[in-house]
């Protein structure tokens, strides 16, 4: 029978000790408010919680009209991009033992919308578009002539040059990340490039230049200013930035 050492009892013990959290969330309610405004919420927690856990608190338990994006909480949907402390996460992938501050102080998490994207109330945004701009590049694949009577089969090195951008879960945390976007939201914004890149890059498919066209563009990827907020912004480790300057080569020397 073997037992915990003491270093990890405390260490466990000490991620179950409660501790109180000020969460400082900027709310809008478009049917009384004229302008956001932030309102500061004590919340008990854990070290092992995750942000959302928080979230879902004050709604629960001090506040029902806060408002906020929310599906599987595991990482997958996208749901619940905002702003945690000025960076754009998604609030089920951050653990609190990640934002405590070190210092033994109490800690305040300030959470916003996520920018560049009009806030309908509180933690939602107008998400549609961000969709249109998505849907725009055609993200599916095109094929012509006749179906083939078997599968089509690809190669692992033909799979390896688009599987980065397969990961895109369209949460926008690239795209309102984007100082262009921000500034101009005609811009494609890189969430639509990197799903563009899928299918451009994928070798059964067979329609990288009507999508090359359409990204060859004033809002396409010229507008690109190779900040990386965007690779950095996102939740699955897309090289984002890398991604577009693959599109901007594809449209200069004209082969995929």
């Amino acid at each position: 029978m073997t037992t915990a050492t003491p270093e990890k009892s405390e260490a466990v013990s000490s991620d179950h000790t409660p501790i109180t959290v000020t969460l400082k969330i900027l709310r809008f309610n478009p049917e009384v408010d004229n302008e956001p405004h932030w309102e500061s919420y004590d919340v008990p927690a854990q070290r092992t919680d995750r942000l959302l856990n928080l979230l879902f608190y004050v709604k629960d338990y001090i506040d029902g009209t806060f408002s906020f994006r929310r599906s599987c909480a595991h990482g997958v949907c996208g749901s619940d991009a905002m702003q945690i402390n000025g960076i754009n996460r998604l609030a089920c992938k951050v653990l609190m033992k990640d934002l405590l501050s070190q210092d033994g102080k109490k800690t305040t998490i300030t959470i916003a919308p996520i920018k560049g994207l009009t806030t309908l109330k509180d933690l939602y945004v107008d998400m549609d578009p961000f969709f249109e701009a998505y849907r725009a590049v055609k993200p599916y694949l095109i094929a012509y002539g006749n179906e083939p009577t078997r599968e089509r089969i690809q190669s692992q090195a033909d799979r390896d040059r688009f599987d980065d951008t397969t990961k895109c879960i369209l949460c926008a945390c690239c795209t309102s990340s984007c100082p262009v976007y921000w500034n101009d939201g005609s811009y494609f914004g890189p969430a639509a490039i990197v799903n563009a890149h899928r299918f451009i890059f994928d070798s059964r498919d067979e329609g990288a230049e009507e999508r090359l066209d359409i990204l060859n563009d004033s809002e396409g990827v010229w507008r690109c200013r190779t900040t990386f907020n965007c690779t950095d912004a996102c939740p699955r480790g897309i090289q984002v930035t890398k991604a577009i300057q693959e599109v901007k080569r594809a449209l200069l020397f004209k082969r995929v």
